[in-house]
């Protein structure tokens, strides 16, 4: 009985299905007998509307021909009066003209006439209101080399009505000179009325509008109907677009006269189409809940591999869903969690406070989250703290309304771990760089202090040897005691330098801000020319020294940049063991660096050379040339050069060498001059 029950319940289904889908055929059929009428007066409506934008288009391109005729009077002698005469014949013909003009090059009227039928256009404003949209319009005019037109804008009359114009300018070109321009001004409102069909404006009601669609001008007047149809084409000009729009309101359209043949042929149709669209959407139905069902599985497995924790609440903040990612994370088995409210059994107690207050405005939703997320801290069912990043999301249902929240859940436990080893090691990396800077300071001082400490051992000796040859020197003690004070002079200088070194070195090693003095290149070379000429002496080399004339002062740390110029000098001249046939020349030059094409005025930086007659550098030496503890001399550091770069570089200048033809080095540093206002 109750299959039979059922079995009856299917069949009165299927009925109702099948005069429900005649019933729809022939409510379709009548919908579609009246969207055929529809679609028809549409696009007549739609010929009409481009027929009258082409009649528009054509009166337009005809007004231009005629104002080009108008144009040949300008630039003759007395020809005034006749332009004024031909103008005034063209807007007998042209209704649609308010005014034409005659402009000069710079724009100024020259001549005008307004339309005869109607008072003056610009008597209640004047001409001058409306100058900006000539002036835009004659300036398009002149980049196209021909007709533009402006935008439309409103004319107040003095009868307290207005109208809608638009101005047409017209250029006169000679030999690529503009000589004058024509400027007609148009009323949209009488443009309609003449160059639009009687017929349309019988039965339509035409406008102009904007492409945003405000209405500039109107013509015509329709019967009123219950239905409106409209057509619009736009109507680009040069300059400006307008869009020519036609209304047209007709009744509602009858049916088609065989509407009654058609449904029979309609219905038999359907009886067989009932029963296999039945089949198929039995076939698709189970198809669906397959589908649905390997959704669902799909989606399962999914959210358990995942190593992110998820949390699904509603608006009321109840939990309607967790992961089990989510559940291992917090000890809590699903069903512990699933319908809890605030507070979560996971929140440490005592920041709860500090949450509800969090999660009220969240669920009020005054405060949208942030996507990259925030940090929190929860706690694990044994009590254990640990640290989280928290993404949330608002939950969206198929409608668009929001009907919960939804939460990632990152354990950044071992994220802080792996930061706190960086921190540790940044600060063992940066105990370990100021033993390294230590080392760098007593190898910088061993290096540096060579020279003036050599200095004034060879000074003193010299002086011991004086002291020992006083008996000899009885004749002349003033020489004597001149060359002994000039030694112990020498002495004090070389002690002072050694000092000064000292300080600097500390000074760029602890990264202080060096003491830096205005210096004259002549003063830099004076200092150390006696220890660069006691070396030459030795060596056998001859020095040379040319400043170029006048140079402006230099702002540098005046012991380490002597330093470098003896450290150049001195590799430069240890280079020279050539044999004694081939010169040993050393030149020492400064000179302003030259300007570049886009800089004037007085030089900015000044170069310091050091030249001389070696062998060269090889290419394999060059790639290392600066490499701290690289030398090819046996009893060298291998620091002179690198550090030599260093002070230059500190100093803001570039430090480089060249190869010096036909046989030499030159190595080349810069410093800066000192400004003016200094």
């Amino acid at each position: 009985m109750l299959a039979r029950l059922i079995a009856g319940w299917r069949r009165s289904l299927l009925w109702t299905a099948l005069l429900g889908l005649v019933l729809a055929l022939l409510a379709t059929l009548v919908w579609l007998a009246g969207r055929y009428e529809v679609s028809q007066v549409q696009e007549r409506l739609e010929r009409d509307a481009a027929g009258a934008t082409s009649d528009v288009r054509a009166a337009l391109t005809r007004n231009v021909q005629s104002l080009q005729a108008l144009q040949t009077l300008q630039g003759a002698e007395g020809s005034t009066a006749t332009w004024v005469l031909q103008a005034d014949a063209l807007l007998r013909n042209q209704r649609e003209w308010l005014r034409l003009e005659w402009r000069s090059a710079a724009l100024l009227p020259l001549a005008h006439t307004d339309s005869p039928y109607r008072p003056p256009a610009f008597a209640r404003l004047g001409r001058s209101n409306a100058q900006a949209e000539v002036a835009l319009a004659c300036a398009n005019a002149r980049r196209i080399s021909g007709p533009a037109y402006s935008a439309s804008y409103f004319l107040p009359q003095n009868d307290g009505m207005g109208l809608e114009a638009m101005e047409l300018c017209l250029p006169k070109i000679e030999a690529g000179q503009t000589l004058g321009y024509v400027v007609a001004t148009y009323s949209l409102a009488d443009l309609l009325a003449e160059r639009v069909g009687r017929h349309l404006a019988r039965n339509h009601e035409v406008s102009f509008t904007e492409p945003d669609g405000t209405r500039l001008a109107l013509h015509g007047t329709a019967r009123r109907a219950s239905r409106v149809f409209t057509a619009q084409q736009l109507l680009d000009l040069p300059g400006n677009t307008l869009v020519l729009r036609l209304d047209s309101w007709r009744a509602a359209p009858d049916l088609f006269p065989n509407v009654l043949t058609a449904l029979v042929t309609a219905m038999s149709m359907a009886l067989i189409a009932v029963l296999v669209l039945l089949a198929k959407d039995a076939r698709r139905r189970l198809r669906a809940e397959r589908d649905l069902a390997d959704a669902l599985a799909f989606r399962k497995a999914m959210e358990d591999s995942l190593v992110t924790g998820l949390r699904a609440r509603d608006l009321q903040g109840r939990i309607t869903y967790v992961n089990p990612a989510f559940c291992d994370m917090v000890g809590f088995a699903p069903h512990e969690l699933q319908g809890q409210a605030n507070p979560a059994p996971y929140w440490p107690p005592e920041l709860t406070d500090e949450y509800q207050k969090r999660q009220a405005v969240r669920l009020a939703g005054q405060h949208v989250p942030p996507r990259e997320g925030f940090e929190s801290v929860f706690m694990r069912k044994d009590g254990s703290r640990f640290p989280v990043l928290i993404i949330e999301a608002p939950l969206i249902n198929a409608q668009g309304l929001q009907t919960g929240w939804m939460s990632a859940f990152v354990d950044i436990s071992e994220q802080r771990r792996v930061q706190e080893m960086q921190r540790a090691s940044q600060e063992r990396l940066q105990a370990t760089a100021r033993l390294a800077t230590v080392g760098e300071m007593a190898s910088l001082l061993s290096h540096e202090l060579n020279q003036p400490l050599a200095a004034i051992a060879s000074y003193a000796s010299g002086s011991l040897n004086l002291m020992a040859d006083q008996p000899k020197q009885l004749g002349s003690d003033h020489h004597y005691f001149e060359m002994l004070h000039t030694a112990l002079q020498r002495i004090a200088e070389q002690a002072q330098r050694a000092g000064k070194v000292i300080q600097s070195v500390h000074d760029m090693v602890r990264r202080r801000e060096q003491r830096r003095e205005a210096v004259a290149p002549q003063t830099l070379f004076d200092a150390v020319m006696p220890l660069i000429e006691l070396q030459a002496r030795k060596l056998q080399v001859q020095v040379q020294l040319a400043v170029d004339r006048p140079l402006p002062r230099v702002l540098c740390d005046r012991s380490m940049v002597e330093q470098v110029l003896l450290n150049l000098a001195r590799n430069g001249m240890q280079a020279m063991d050539a044999p004694p046939d081939l010169p040993r020349v050393l030149t020492l030059h400064a000179r302003p660096v030259d300007h570049t094409h886009r800089e004037a005025g007085p030089p900015r930086w000044l170069a310091f050379e050091v030249a001389d007659t070696g062998p060269g550098i090889s290419q394999d030496v060059a790639q290392q040339l600066y490499t701290p503890f690289f030398t090819t001399k046996a009893e060298g550091m291998g620091l002179g050069l690198s550090l030599c770069r260093t002070v230059i570089e500190q100093h803001g200048g570039i430090l480089g060498f060249e190869l010096r033809q036909p046989r030499g080095t030159i190595f080349t540093f810069t410093l800066p001059v000192v400004p003016d206002d200094r």
